[in-house]
């Protein structure tokens, strides 16, 4: 009897050998007619057909696949044609299985109105009017900076009126507050020429398209003009306002201004989420900047969500660079436009500083999610560890070991135990060293992670997904020798090294033992330096115990008749020798007997008498 199953099958290899291998754009629909994921393609038939060629082993691939029904397509002139259409598609339908764009708000222009005395102001609403418009600015405080620093130095009008040289002539208007408090020149009452206007809103315009240089040119110009004139208060106005922009210049000015527009992208593969950050450079200068973060939901390759953000962001961000900065070839084209991946000089630096900000953004939003929402922060941090050290399987538990002594005297370890990255204080484990004479503190490592491991096989305990040692490569073959050699077993292995300011260093994995390249200020360092450092605050607690214990001990040594045991057996019950002294023979004697309690009370009792 033919299942549900094999007629659909049986239906899609008919659709299947219908598609044509021009480029264009897929769609796939469920039983109900609903789209659940659109695609795009240099090939339609080779793309499309791949989804059923092969055993699927994502799970949301293969459910994806399970539930399509009909497959659709629209071809399309070129690969960008066919970006465009499929994010165009995404954006409308929000299909189930495509990646999440977190970016639907409006971004801000500066906008400088057709009027005959231009306003300059941020807006969210572009209306064709003549009007010019800058941005749109991803990055609102930019924009907001941007414009107060223009404002400062031309003091533009920002009242509503609408002025005209005719009402102006006639003396229509009066001057407001912000003239008196030096935030405007008044040209509603003649006060500032409409030449001199004209020219500021000029020299605003082109610091809006990054060309700084030019404006400084001209204002050099301009107060020479005027100091040769004798105009020297209105000369040193003008070098005030150089000043400013090349105040301004230095700052923003991140390269060589010789490169004069291009555009950067760079990109961070997480594992659920992925971050594109964009940079415009114009002259030297970053003049705009920001980060798209894309929820993935398939097997989607860094390549494939490159291409997605840079329609995307190109789409809300016009540009007219002939050049963008990869970190590597994406698998399409943009007419007109070169893609470049440096090696070396300005722009490389531009792409690094790109993956920094990408960087940057990730630690915020994780950040965010610890403080909202620790579960799922403590969730990503391990899926992190897995993906970062390619474990099969996600370390829900993490056991981590130190060793502590003095010269070899009174040597012990101290092993700590997270589980789903937070401490579990009730599986942390103390280690006197039985089997090691003198400062061995790799002997000491291997006595330990035996008896550790042996017993948990034994007891038919749970094994962790993940050993950490507290020391370098050494410390690592150490634990591999137990873990492999002698006990057969199969636990990853990492090691923790530190500098010469004992603070950790760096994350090693892996035999040879490799540096895993984790940055400092990564939450995957911070979990793995949070552990070292637990793991080190129990140890040497530990020691000092054992050693506080054996100093103290020694006063009951002295008691004829009271052996270790006995001591052993007074500590577990009072703790300290205070105690011990100031316990009644009674308390004394339910612990060790009558004899032994009374030849304490003995011993001590001068004492007591000469306090």
């Amino acid at each position: 009897m033919t299942s549900k199953n094999d007629i659909r099958l049986d239906s899609i290899k008919e659709q299947l050998a219908n598609l044509p291998t021009n480029p264009g754009v897929y769609q796939y629909f469920d039983k109900n007619g609903t789209l659940i994921y659109v695609g795009k393609a240099k090939n339609l038939k080779r793309r499309v057909s791949s989804y059923f060629n092969k055993e699927q082993t994502h799970p949301k691939t293969k459910m994806l696949v399970s539930k399509i029904v009909t497959i659709k397509h629209f071809i399309v002139e070129s690969e960008q044609d066919a970006l465009l259409l499929e994010n165009n598609l995404i954006k409308k339908f929000k299909p189930r299985y495509n990646v999440m764009l977190k970016d639907d708000k409006t971004y801000p222009w500066i906008v400088i109105k057709n009027e005959e005395f231009p306003r300059i102001f941020l807006t969210r609403h572009l209306i064709k009017n003549g009007s010019q418009y800058f941005g749109p600015y991803a990055n609102v405080r930019m924009a907001k900076n941007l414009l107060a620093f223009i404002k400062q130095l031309y003091k533009p009008r920002t009242c509503n009126l609408a002025l005209n040289s005719n009402d102006i002539h006639k003396g229509k208007f009066n001057v407001c507050l912000e003239y008196h408090i030096k935030n405007c020149k008044a040209p509603c009452a003649g006060r500032q020429s409409k030449e001199d206007y004209d020219n500021a809103v000029s020299e605003m315009r082109d610091i809006l398209k990054g060309n700084i240089s030019e404006v400084i040119k001209i204002l050099k110009k301009r107060m020479t003009k005027y100091a040769d004139e004798m105009k020297y208060e209105a000369a040193g106005e003008i070098k005030a306002q150089i000043d400013e922009l090349t105040r301004y210049q230095s700052h923003s000015t991140i390269v060589n201004p010789s490169i004069t527009n291009v555009d950067v992208y760079s990109i961070l593969d997480d594992i659920d989420t992925a971050y594109v950050n964009f940079l415009k450079v114009v002259n030297g200068a970053i003049v705009q900047l920001h980060t798209l973060e894309i929820r993935k939901q398939l097997e989607e390759t860094p390549e494939e969500l490159l291409g997605i953000a840079i329609t995307d962001i190109r789409q809300n961000i016009p540009s007219t660079a002939k050049e963008i900065i990869v970190p590597f070839e994406p698998d399409f084209q943009i007419d007109g436009v070169t893609f470049h991946t440096p090696q070396r000089g300005d722009k490389l630096s531009l792409l690094k500083l790109s993956e920094q900000n990408a960087h940057l953004y990730k630690v915020e939003k994780l950040k965010q999610m610890k403080r909202l929402d620790p579960e799922r922060h403590n969730q990503r941090l391990l899926e992190s560890l897995q993906k970062t050290l390619q474990l099969k399987e996600m370390p829900r538990n993490i056991e981590c070991f130190d060793n502590s002594n003095i010269q070899g005297a009174y040597p012990v370890a101290g092993m700590v135990r997270f589980t789903d990255g937070k401490p579990n204080k009730s599986e942390y484990r103390k280690f006197n060293i039985k089997t090691v004479e003198g400062p061995d503190d790799y002997a000491s490592m291997e006595e330990v992670i035996f008896r550790r491991y042996k017993r948990l096989v034994e007891e038919g305990e749970v094994l962790p997904q993940l050993l950490i040692v507290d020391g370098g490569e050494g410390q690592m073959e150490v634990a591999r020798h137990v873990i492999q050699d002698q006990l057969q077993l199969d636990i990853p292995i990492a090691g923790l090294a530190k500098d010469r300011k004992h603070r950790t260093h760096e994350i090693l994995f892996g035999f040879p033992p490799k540096v895993m390249g984790i940055k400092p200020n990564d939450p995957l360092f911070h979990l793995m330096e949070r552990i070292q450092d637990e793991v080190h605050r129990f140890a040497i607690t530990f020691h000092r115990n054992q050693r506080s214990k054996k100093f103290t001990s020694s006063e009951l040594e002295a008691i004829e008749g009271i052996g270790p045991k006995t001591i052993e057996l007074l500590f577990k019950q009072f703790k300290t020798v205070s105690a011990i002294k100031t316990a009644s023979e009674e308390d004394l004697s339910n612990v060790v007997g009558k004899e032994k309690a009374r030849k304490i009370k003995r011993y001590f009792e001068p004492l007591e008498t000469k306090l």
